[in-house]
């Protein structure tokens, strides 16, 4: 017997996936600021918001 509760089987989504449609159906951004596809300036950008919103990164000069 497979039973599931409502909202429990299925597929389950790919982060990414999740991600992608989080910022184009509600403005919301979710990105490492180690992400390989990102240059050096992206990075720092991302850190300085980051640092402005919510303090320094407990992983921050390495």
């Amino acid at each position: 017997m497979n039973w599931h509760p409502r909202g429990y089987g299925g597929k389950r989504r790919d982060p990414e996936q999740v991600k992608r449609e989080g910022w184009r159906e509600m403005g919301l951004l979710a990105v490492s600021a180690c992400d390989q596809r990102l240059n050096w300036a992206e990075k720092e950008f991302i850190r300085q918001i980051g640092e402005k919103l919510y303090g320094a990164s407990p992983t921050a000069g390495r």
